[in-house]
């Protein structure tokens, strides 16, 4: 049996597009969840708790194919993720010639470099692909670079995600997608090593970048309130296993403010906000919620601990993920059912079932079929 890996881009890309139009016309046969989701994400009682397993590699969609949008069919999401681009790849404007092929650049070996000047690499045989350069070497650039950060009202930023909101939007919840929102973007444009240094001896710029980057994301809410998304799922991974990546007190100095301007945006144009953060962020949790955050993603297995974290905070916002999608690789079908069903009575189903329950990230092709199916009929045996 041919490695899917080799298999010609042509078909990997009709499968994936196939996948794509399957689970999409599965949609219009399962009931209108959106206000469920909105009252388990507002925290006001939920007939149960909305499932969103839709978070997946390309390798995985390739791998299994129509086997994968078996799954889908019969267990639809209630919530729909917008995203008009990959997170590696970014925004290319209709005019651009020659365009990327996100399953080309995700499924084989190539390099590229996005709109904001970052170069990525995806290696062969992996999962996602990897920041090799930064735009932004040296603080005197900074003038210069300002002039030509990416517009967020740019023609056809949005566009990918007009046709299912006017397909699913009056039924389905939907996640308006903005990747790499402050201290993502801020390493991605000078490197990680030189951001916690820079922190100490470059604050006037680090703050002048911030306020630029900040810019941005209140025009990126602009523009999915515009198009008609529900709320913004900002992507910004703070967290090792144990800690955050700086002290909770700098995290405070230097970003509280302007994640509250976002929310505050957000709010105010009708969206909800779900602040996505790989790791424990477990110190930050109670600024999460004193700024006004709706929901925390994806409350990481083996990184926080479910039980300390619903005694916490449950109540008080809601939780997204929270399934170990690394369990998926090694236990069987009846660990996977069993971790499901006390993830949603540990953080869901005490809180009205405030729980967008589903895996803490990207499902990949090393799961087996079986414990995938047992992770959806889990999560939606409710």
């Amino acid at each position: 049996m041919t490695d899917f890996r080799q298999l010609p881009l042509s078909e990997m890309e009709e499968r994936v597009a196939r996948f794509e139009e399957r689970i999409y016309a599965a949609q219009h046969n399962h009931p209108p969840t959106k206000q469920w989701v909105r009252d388990a994400i507002h925290r006001k009682g939920a007939p149960r708790c909305p499932v969103r397993l839709r978070r997946l590699s390309y390798d995985i969609i390739v791998r299994y194919g129509d086997a994968l949008a078996d799954l889908f069919c019969e267990f639809p999401d209630d919530v729909i993720a917008l995203a008009p681009y990959d997170i590696a790849i970014g925004y290319q404007p209709p005019e651009q010639d020659p365009r990327l092929s996100t399953v080309q650049a995700l499924m084989q070996a190539m390099t590229w470099t996005d709109e904001w000047g970052t170069q990525w690499a995806h290696a062969y045989g992996g999962v996602g692909a990897t920041q090799m350069g930064f735009p932004l070497q040296d603080w005197s650039q900074l003038d210069e670079y300002l002039t030509r950060i990416p517009d967020p009202s740019a023609p056809g930023r949005f566009d990918a995600t007009k046709a299912l909101l006017a397909e699913h939007g009056a039924t389905k919840y939907t996640f308006g997608y903005i990747h790499l929102s402050l201290f993502e973007r801020l390493h991605s444009l000078r490197g990680m090593a030189n951001v916690f240094m820079d922190f100490y001896s470059n604050e006037a710029e680090v703050r002048r970048l911030l306020d630029a980057l900040c810019g941005y994301l209140l025009g990126m809410i602009r523009g999915w309130a515009k198009v008609g998304a529900d709320s913004v799922f900002m992507t910004d991974d703070w967290g090792t296993q144990l800690a955050l990546m700086i002290s909770p007190a700098m995290w405070r100095e230097f970003f509280k403010s302007y994640y509250k301007t976002v929310v505050d945006e957000a709010h105010g144009l009708g969206l909800d906000v779900v602040f996505h953060s790989c790791g424990n962020v477990t110190a930050i949790v109670d600024d999460l919620i004193d700024i006004g955050v709706d929901a925390l993603d994806p409350v990481q297995p083996g990184a926080m601990d479910a039980a300390e974290v619903a005694r916490r905070f449950g109540g008080r916002i809601a939780f997204c993920g929270a399934i170990d999608d690394q369990h998926l690789l090694a236990t069987t079908p009846r660990e996977i059912k069993d971790e499901v069903r006390r993830t949603m009575d540990t953080l869901g189903r005490s809180f009205g079932n405030a729980l967008v329950v589903g895996p803490g990230n990207i499902l990949t092709p090393e799961a087996p079929l079986e414990n995938l199916r047992a992770l959806f009929e889990a999560c939606h045996e409710q």
